[in-house]
């Protein structure tokens, strides 16, 4: 018979096996609680991973009780109150029991546990939730883009890459450093065989005249063999690839905050929202975010108040679209920056201004984009999407779409930029 021993160290990631167990185990919870975090933070901080508190009531493990009847005889050590006959009252339950919401005068409770979910861990979990595949989920969460610069120089490398002005110092200081006390040596050498030769010559000293002919010789003789260039000296520009995004964007995230929009409306706007902007991380190494709220009136505000304040009254879209242009211009000229417009609302708007909407779109606002979004989240169409669907039809530069469920905003995501992502 055969026996398999598994010898091998037990890895870093170990429990690796028992943490994917919890997360399928508890998914909706966490599901939920990723939910929750969405909502409340911010569009930059999306990518963070988040503390999950889990009821203790929902891990603990089964086990078995005795019941209430049943007759025990022991004597526990240590005793020195009852003997063997005395009749002990059973213990009340019910008390100390921390965690549940109800205080207890005595005894010691147990806290809900509570759960880190990893950056990957909750990126996936939101990825689940838009119904992405697999494949795009890895491209949004990596940055594809590199660029090379420059990183000083290197002793081996291409031909192509040799610094000429370099290797030649490199060679000038090791010319200089072997051969500066040689050189000194031969010119004191030089000097003394100069006065021993000036007249009229001593016969005497023709032998010493000799032996310094020699040495002034040899010392030439060192000199001209120290390389003029030796493979020592050779510097190469020395370039390295980083995952640095190549420009910087501007994102105009407008949104319709009119009574009719309510918070599940905004909620698909926000996600929305967030998966353009980490499209965009990924081709742009600064991005801005503007938020335009609009009702009747449209004013620039915090992103806070852009998911979270509410507002009574009509619609007037071409308010927002107004500001905007207003912005770009004074802010963010469109020879310096790569502007993209995202609008999301639930297509109501006064009817005489939805034809302003569009000349404004195709007049002030797509010039200067390189990319308009409209995203409805209602099925309803009303005059606004028949006004935009005539934009649409005649310019790449805009495109519109309905998500009125969450698994939909990706399918509208890819359908809206897939142009883009070519252009890029």
């Amino acid at each position: 018979m055969q026996q398999i021993i598994d010898r091998r160290l037990a890895g870093k990631n170990k429990s690796i096996g028992n943490r994917e167990r919890f997360l399928r185990r508890h998914k909706e919870q966490i599901r939920e609680a990723v939910k929750r975090a969405v909502a409340g933070r911010g569009i930059r901080d999306i990518a963070q991973g988040e503390d999950i508190p889990i009821p203790r009531r929902d891990i603990s493990e089964p086990v078995f009780g005795h019941g209430p009847g049943g007759r025990r005889e022991m004597v526990h050590p240590g005793n020195q109150d009852f003997v063997r006959g005395d009749r002990i009252d059973r213990p009340q339950g019910g008390s100390g029991r921390g965690g549940s919401g109800k205080a207890g005068d005595s005894g010691e409770g147990e806290d809900d546990f509570v759960f880190h979910l990893t950056k990957e861990e909750f990126m996936q979990v939101f990825f689940d939730d838009l119904a992405l595949p697999n494949l795009v989920r890895t491209t949004l969460a990596d940055t594809p883009a590199y660029k090379t610069h420059r990183a000083g120089f290197s002793s081996d490398g291409t031909p192509n890459n040799l610094h000429v002005v370099r290797s030649m110092r490199g060679a000038i200081g090791r010319r200089i450093a072997l051969g500066s006390q040689a050189r000194r040596e031969l010119a004191r050498l030089e000097a003394l065989l100069e006065a021993l030769l000036a007249p009229p010559v001593n016969p005497s000293r023709r032998q010493e005249i000799q032996a310094l002919e020699g040495d002034i010789e040899a010392l030439r003789a060192h000199i001209a063999r120290i390389p003029y260039l030796d493979p020592i000296d050779l510097r190469y520009r020395n370039r390295v690839r980083t995952p640095v995004p190549t420009a910087r964007a501007v994102m105009f995230c407008l949104m319709d905050v009119s009574g009719s929009m309510d918070e599940a409306r905004k909620d698909l706007a926000k996600r929305f929202f967030i998966l353009l902007y980490l499209f965009l991380t990924r081709h742009y190494e600064r991005i801005d975010i503007v938020f335009i709220r609009h009702h009747t009136q449209a004013q620039e505000v915090s992103e806070h108040e852009f998911f979270h304040a509410t507002e009574t009254g009509g619609t007037v879209v071409s308010s927002a679209l107004v500001l905007m242009e207003q912005i770009i211009r004074a802010r963010y000229p469109s020879g310096e920056w790569n502007i993209y417009g995202a609008h999301a609302s639930d297509g109501d708007n006064w009817h005489n201004d939805s034809a302003r909407c569009r000349e404004l779109l195709a007049n002030a606002i797509l010039p200067l984009c390189r990319y308009f979004a409209y995203i409805q989240v209602v099925e309803q169409e009303q005059n606004l999407w028949q006004e935009y669907a005539a934009l649409a039809a005649i310019t790449d530069a805009f495109a519109m779409r309905k998500a009125s469920t969450a698994d939909q905003i990706y399918p509208v995501f890819r359908e809206l930029f897939s142009k883009e992502v070519r252009a890029i």
